[in-house]
Order: C-alpha cells, then structure tokens, then sequence
C-alpha cells in the first residue's frame, strides 16, 4: 500500500481507527498531530472519530557537521530524548550539542506560538489520546512526544502512523498503550517514499486546519 498524499493516508488511518475505536464518549479523546506533515492527516483522524484536534510541537536535533542527521527529539521543555548508540558513534557529548538544543528550543517555541498563540495545550489527564505523524523512520520525535504524553496522565496512549520503519514499530510499542501503522515496508529510508505526493505541509495549513476544528460548524 502507498498513498497519494496524507489526506489519503489519514482517511485510511482514520478507516483503522475506527474499526478498533469502542463507542466511548468523544470528550474523553483528543488527537494530538506532530505538526507540520502530521497535521493532515490527523484532521483525517479527528473527524472520523469525531475528536477535537491540536499539535504537539516537537523539534528535532541534529549533529554540527550533517544537520541532515536527526540524534535527538525535544518537546516543550522536557530534557532532550538522544540516540544514544549515534552519540557514541560519533563520538558526541551531550554538553558539544548545548548550543544546537538552545536554538531548537526557541525554535519550537515560536512554532508552538505560530500555531496555537497563548491558548495552552488541552488537558490530557485521564483522556485517550491519539498521537498521529506522517510517518516513522528514528521515531525520535515520536518518542519524544508520547513520553511528553504520558507525563501528563492520559488514560490511554495510542500512536496511529501511515507507515513506519519496523524495527521502530516495535520499539515504540514499549512507550505507548498501542500502536497502529498501516504498513511496514522493510527496506524504509524515507517516509516520503511511500506519498505519491509529500510535499512540505506550510504553516498556514496548520493553522487554517486547527482553526477549522476550533470553529463550530
């Protein structure tokens, strides 16, 4: 299976969703989108389950030398999530990295401001949340986001991705309550491989979704 674009990959996510949701009350779920490619498809997701939808903001930390290189994930102000195993490979202190988490955190920060101005994260306690990305290859983000998650007691944790690397597939299984990804090709290198159509999701589409589902129809 690939798909045309997200808004397709989230109706088939969402397709899954709800053959596997109970028939709870909609108050108690919230989805939560990695902006900004998770956002499309989780508006696919929220409206199948009728959910309200926001974005967890996460950042991503790469190497001084190959900024292509993601080792790290932050969210909010949590410490940052490493891969450890790149950190020994390339011989990386968390201490060389301080200035790079410095500027992503600002970063982040600003994005956070972008999409949901002064209004604050919903309550997630005692709540089933829905974590929806695009799609896994390190997971760090996605890692980073569920511990964020479950920090802040939700009754139940769920991540729901498209497509995802396999060996990250099961790692991540051990961080939420379940974990639902449509396929697992065994050879991914890029999530992007499996979207007819990936292109960057602008922040207007972010905030014109979020804004959709703020407003009552």
């Amino acid at each position: 299976m690939s798909f045309r674009d997200r808004t397709h990959a989230g109706r088939e996510l969402a397709l899954r969703l709800t053959e596997r949701a109970g028939s709870g009350d909609p108050f108690d779920l919230v989805v939560l989108a990695l902006p900004p490619g998770g956002v499309p498809v989780a508006a696919e997701v929220a409206r199948a389950l009728h959910a309200p939808l926001d974005v967890l903001v996460a950042g991503e930390i790469s190497t001084p030398v190959r900024p292509e290189t993601t080792i790290g994930a932050l969210v909010a102000d949590d410490p940052p999530l490493y891969d450890r195993t790149s950190l020994a490979m390339m011989h990386l202190s968390e201490d060389r990295l301080g200035d790079i988490v410095v500027n992503e955190r600002n970063a982040l920060h600003q994005r956070e401001y972008r999409y949901r101005g002064r209004r604050p994260l919903p309550s997630v306690e005692g709540r089933t949340v829905v974590l929806v990305d695009d799609g896994l290859t390190t997971g760090l983000t996605a890692a980073a986001a569920l511990r964020f998650a479950h920090r802040h007691g939700p009754a139940r944790l769920v991540l729901a991705v498209p497509v995802g690397n396999p060996r990250t597939v099961a790692a991540l299984r051990a961080e939420c309550d379940d974990l639902v990804c449509l396929v697992q090709p065994p050879r991914l290198h890029a999530v992007g491989e499996w979207y007819e159509d990936f292109g960057v999701v602008p922040d207007e589409q972010v905030t014109d979704t979020l804004e959709a589902f703020r407003t009552p129809a």
